[in-house]
């Protein structure tokens, strides 16, 4: 399947705008997603091997999950575990609908793998997705998989009200969502990588902790009246692989007062690779963010100061560049529990997750572990 996408299906693919055919293939999937019929199909083809493992009392089948940005509208969220993924992470969602900024807005950079984009939290809002992920629930379509859930700031809201506008968002989808990632490191939405400033984070964290202890109580009801610790939904920030390491380090130092379940490393990036060729030059001219191939060492460099700056004790997600098992086992050894793949699905196609799985199976035995989880931070600085 690997050959024939990349010879014969995506250079049709490639053909056409970036982001009509991302906007035409999910249209495709979501009404596939409406039948266990195509889904068993998919998953002939395409489902992982098992690769278990539990973090946040929640069992993944493998730990290779679809990045925030390719399904905004859960459109098909039920067909994600068909294409061998452990988990989906959904979004980014907004409170209030929004159609992200002007097209063109998505740009491939083929020679190195690579996508430039602004497209900007385009989604249909809080509400409408609360309402697609509770038809896929009583339509029993729903995800065999952990689903996580991405939230940004919408565009209208002044970045001094950016706590209530997460605050909405988390709080109409929470009982819909395993965990949360709070994206406050997208470049394509004005001023929001300000919010990755300690004190700012800080009100965000603090306010949406509140409202999961609220929600938690409020689901566990009388029969746990007393209990002091409800089950509450994990919390994660995902943050821009440009920030220095200080500025890491002050977000680790939230982890504990404001109850964080771990941090995903990283977003795209508004960095540049160095070269001569006009065909990219011109679009990495583009403003926006980059993900893919370009992303992968700084993605790993941040996973691996993570990892060793919290002594382990903070999950990780990793995602930046990941293309195969070499990619993903980079990153897990460097410290990372889960990887995402984006980039990496729109170049290598559909078997991507599956590959990956396969790969990192036979890893983990030459590595002489019993399970994943042993390989996570083998490679980091102690």
């Amino acid at each position: 399947m690997s050959w024939l996408y990349r010879h014969v299906i995506r250079p049709a693919l490639f053909s056409q705008e970036s982001e009509v055919i991302h906007n035409q293939t999910l249209a495709a999937l979501g009404w596939m997603s409406r039948s266990p019929v195509w889904s068993d199909l998919v998953a002939s083809f395409c489902a992982s091997p098992e690769l278990p493992l539990t973090l946040w009392d929640l069992r993944f089948p493998n730990p290779v999950g679809l990045a925030a940005g390719m399904d905004k509208q859960a459109a098909a969220a039920p067909l994600w575990p068909a294409f061998g993924f452990g988990f989906s992470e959904l979004g980014g969602v907004t409170r209030h609908p929004q159609p992200g900024n002007p097209a063109p807005r998505m740009f491939r950079a083929i020679a190195d793998e690579a996508l430039v984009n602004r497209i900007g939290f385009n989604n249909p809002g809080a509400d409408a997705m609360a309402a697609t992920l509770t038809h896929w629930k009583q339509a029993g379509r729903w995800p065999a998989h952990p689903v996580g859930i991405n939230l940004g700031k919408s565009k209208i809201t002044p970045i001094e009200e950016a706590a209530s506008d997460y605050s909405y968002s988390f709080r109409s989808l929470w009982n819909l969502g395993d965990f949360f990632v709070v994206n406050v490191s997208s470049p394509n939405t004005p001023n929001l990588r300000q919010l990755q400033d300690k004190d700012a984070l800080r009100e965000i964290l603090e306010t949406l902790r509140s409202d999961n202890e609220e929600r938690a109580r409020a689901t566990t009801g009388a029969s746990t009246a007393g209990t002091k610790n409800p089950p509450l939904k994990p919390i994660l920030v995902k943050v821009a692989p440009d920030l220095s390491f200080e500025a890491l380090d002050d977000i680790l130092e939230l982890v504990s007062p404001c109850g964080l379940a771990g941090i995903v490393a990283t977003n795209t990036t508004l960095a540049r690779p160095d070269g001569d060729d006009p065909a990219l030059r011109k679009i990495y001219a583009e403003t926006g963010g980059l993900s893919g191939r370009p992303l992968r060492d700084r993605s790993t460099d941040v996973i691996r100061h993570l990892y060793s700056a919290s002594k382990g004790r903070v999950p990780i997600v990793g995602v930046g560049g990941i293309f195969s098992a070499e990619d993903a086992w980079e990153k897990i050894t460097a410290g990372a529990s889960l990887v995402q793949v984006y980039s990496g699905l729109v170049y290598e196609g559909p078997g991507v997750a599956r590959s990956i799985v396969q790969g990192l199976r036979q890893k983990v035995v030459e590595a002489g572990f019993d399970t994943i989880r042993q390989a996570v931070g083998s490679n980091a600085p102690a």
